[in-house]
């Protein structure tokens, strides 16, 4: 009996230092699988804690600013505002104006056309001054003239740079010129070069066609800080807008227009003219290859918007914001609407409708 108890008592024994050791041994494979888990996620961990951390090494992307979106601009006005301008601006009405609205619900812009003027720069700058907009979008600087007129009547003008256009030349399609340097546009212009056979191209009459200078969209100059143009010839035809023009071009063979690259580089009844500063470094508008006619209509061409951005295309058109300095809400959503633009994604926004940003 006592041999017996002893035997039970030892079982029970090894029993419990079994499981003792069991137990010991679950705990120590717990606590290593756990330090090795804690092991290989500390550094997901950490780098998650660190990214808005400054560091002087890191490479800080300082264009997204806390205005780096239409949301974040503050003091933008409530309400109901008219504004209106240069054509070569209908791309961003459409596109980016759309979206600022979109994210600004309490921003209403109410596109105002001209009574008795085409639309343009000058007349949008006009009505500006007249008191029939809060704000104008121009595709040249402000003029002399135009300053003195603000400040007779009691305020300034200030005008604000987003964006920058590619001034493009263009024919009717049939017309085989290689391209044009910036010196002879301007003779075309004014009048001193009339034959398409003085630079190369078939004994033909040019046509050249351009808005009036006072309603200008754009004007001709190697310089956007030429704010005057030039003086045109008198075998210019005057039109009013630049779709007139294009519908001219296309039945005027010995035909040429000006105007900014984005308005007529898509259209598929004329054709846009390399530009360069000499004959030698003709740059297209146009990103290469050239569309067809033919395929024109499925396949639109776009402004190459590189050429412009590098500086290596000759004419480009600064585009302004202008807002009227008059402490009042004319001035309040002139410059609200500029900084939209200027934020990272109205930058954005402007390149996508065709142009080149600023920042």
């Amino acid at each position: 009996m006592d041999n017996t108890n002893q035997r039970k008592t030892l079982i029970n024994s090894e029993i419990a230092l079994f499981l003792r050791g069991l137990i010991i041994g679950k705990v120590l494979t717990l606590m290593v699988i756990g330090g090795l888990l804690w092991w290989l996620l500390k550094p997901n961990f950490l780098s998650r804690n660190s990214v808005n951390s400054y560091s002087p090494n890191q490479n800080v992307n300082t264009s997204f600013s806390e205005s780096s979106t239409f949301q974040t601009i503050v003091d933008v006005p409530s309400g109901s505002f008219n504004y209106g301008g240069s054509t070569a601006w209908a791309s961003i009405r459409q596109l980016v104006d759309s979206q600022i609205q979109s994210d600004r619900p309490e921003l209403q812009l109410r596109y105002i056309d001209p009574i008795k003027d085409s639309p343009g720069s000058s007349s949008g700058i006009r009505m500006l001054l007249d008191g029939k907009l809060d704000f104008a979008q121009t595709s040249r600087p402000l003029t002399d003239e135009e300053q003195a007129i603000a400040t007779q009547r009691g305020f300034t003008l200030e005008q604000r740079r987003v964006g920058i256009d590619g001034i493009a030349v263009v024919v009717n399609p049939s017309l085989k010129v290689s391209g044009l340097t910036v010196d002879q546009l301007q003779q075309i212009y004014s009048g001193q070069i009339t034959n398409w056979q003085q630079l190369g191209g078939p004994n033909l009459a040019i046509t050249p066609f351009s808005q009036r200078p006072e309603n200008a969209d754009t004007l001709i100059s190697t310089s956007n800080n030429n704010s005057k143009g030039q003086a045109l010839g008198s075998n210019v035809q005057y039109v009013y807008s630049t779709t007139e023009a294009v519908r001219q071009l296309s039945k005027t063979p010995g035909g040429v227009y000006y105007a900014s690259a984005r308005s007529v580089i898509p259209q598929c009844t004329v054709k846009a003219l390399p530009l360069g500063r000499t004959s030698g470094e003709l740059i297209p508008p146009y990103r290469e290859p050239l569309v067809s006619a033919e395929n024109c209509l499925r396949q639109r061409n776009q402004v190459n918007t590189e050429a412009i951005k590098n500086g290596s295309y000759p004419i480009t058109a600064d585009m302004f914001v202008i807002i009227k300095q008059n402490k009042g809400r004319e001035q309040q959503i002139g410059d609200a609407y500029a900084k939209l633009l200027l934020t990272e994604q109205g930058q954005k926004a402007i390149e996508q409708a065709g142009f080149v940003g600023v920042r």
